[in-house]
């Protein structure tokens, strides 16, 4: 039975869009990254912000409302198809409304009071999937799932299961997370954000930027549409915040993937890497990617196009690469050209390469050891 992923709503900092997110991803377009006015340490640094206007108290409940705008169709046809109880809704996420209730905390702290927009919900971890429940209007299971970046990933698995299983026929499923000032001081107090535009596989590489975005797919039964094809997850718990230098963990989570889509290694034509621009993580990915790809797969880090969304970011990548299938394009490496000298010899994808791209193999890797992997396909 093919499980395939039919429609998509996407916006991050690419565009509001898919045919903007098109061309600024086709051309490696990192406008979107600048002059948000996102001060740390005193300096304008770069982050993904989308042009979405807030309206909500919580920011998310925008994004989500222009991302489901965007399959509203789809969405229609899906209550016209199924019982809704038979709808079920999974979404990957890390930061919910944390960055809007600390700004309502900070009021009260300089105040005395509290803003009566502030809403314990805004830290509930399931609301931006009961938010979407009560946008979309299906009945089955919903929830959200976080296990920081590889959030948005076990989402779409855990989507394939209900399917699978029977216990849906259709799941709204992917991620999302707002800005959140919290998520960025904590990085930079790891040292682990740069304070320029993120340079992945880049021997002069110092950090990650970090984005906003929702990304939402419709999963179903089919033949017609983006193949859903094998997952793998692996939890290496090497360490809090670092990756196992080694890539046990990403290398079988990997393997875990192709088996699970029983194809095999020279089946895959690109990897979206995690690629967040740290010197650890790039190191170890590079090293897992080669050490079963070698340098034939075309390689690329869709972060300094986006900003790593966190919670989103599996989400993010798995659409950009959907587009990719979808419309017969290649998204570049965008870096200075510097390959990182600590780095395994991968091969990253440029401008000019226009093979023809039938299989994506997408990673997203997270603090504790949590990785995971998402195969899709035409």
């Amino acid at each position: 039975m093919d499980v395939v992923l039919t429609d998509l709503g996407f916006v991050c900092a690419l565009g509001t869009n898919l045919q903007e997110i098109i061309i600024n991803a086709k051309n490696g377009d990192t406008d979107g990254m600048r002059n948000h006015n996102v001060i740390i340490d005193g300096d304008n640094i770069p982050f993904g912000m989308t042009k979405i206007e807030t309206k909500h108290d919580m920011r998310f409940c925008d994004l989500l409302i222009a991302a489901t705008g965007q399959i509203a169709p789809a969405l229609a046809k899906l209550h016209k198809t199924y019982d809704t109880k038979r709808l079920g809704i999974v979404i990957g996420a890390s930061n919910t409304a944390v960055h809007d209730a600390q700004q309502h905390l900070s009021q009260k702290l300089q105040n005395g009071n509290m803003p009566q927009e502030f809403s314990i919900k805004m830290l509930e971890l399931g609301s931006p999937a009961e938010y979407l429940k009560s946008l979309v209007g299906f009945d089955g299971p919903t929830f959200t799932i976080s296990t920081a970046c590889s959030s948005s990933i076990k989402a779409f698995d855990t989507a394939r299961d209900l399917i699978r299983n029977n216990v849906c026929d259709a799941v709204l499923c992917g991620g999302i997370d707002a800005r959140c000032d919290f998520a960025l001081n904590g990085f930079n107090a790891l040292e682990a954000l740069s304070h320029k535009l993120t340079n992945p596989m880049s021997d002069n590489r110092d950090g990650i930027n970090l984005g906003e975005c929702a990304a939402l797919f419709i999963m179903e039964r089919g033949q017609s549409g983006i193949k859903v094809m094998g997952f793998g997850e692996t939890s290496d718990a090497y360490h809090p915040t670092a990756p196992d230098p080694d890539g046990f963990g990403a290398i079988q989570s990997m393997r875990n993937a192709i088996a699970d889509a029983n194809i095999t290694i020279t089946d895959i034509d690109y990897i979206n890497l995690h690629g967040t621009g740290t010197i650890a993580n790039d190191a170890m990915e590079s090293k897992a990617v080669y050490t079963i790809f070698g340098s034939t797969p075309l390689c690329a880090s869709t972060k300094p196009l986006t900003g790593h969304c966190l919670g989103a970011a599996g989400a993010c990548s798995v659409a950009l690469s959907w587009l990719m299938l979808n419309n017969d394009f290649i998204i570049p490496h965008v870096y200075d050209g510097k390959f990182a000298r600590d780095c395994a010899p991968i091969k990253l994808a440029t401008t000019q390469d226009n093979k023809p791209i039938k299989t994506i193999l997408c990673n997203a890797f997270a603090f504790g050891g949590s990785n995971s992997t998402i195969i899709i396909g035409k």
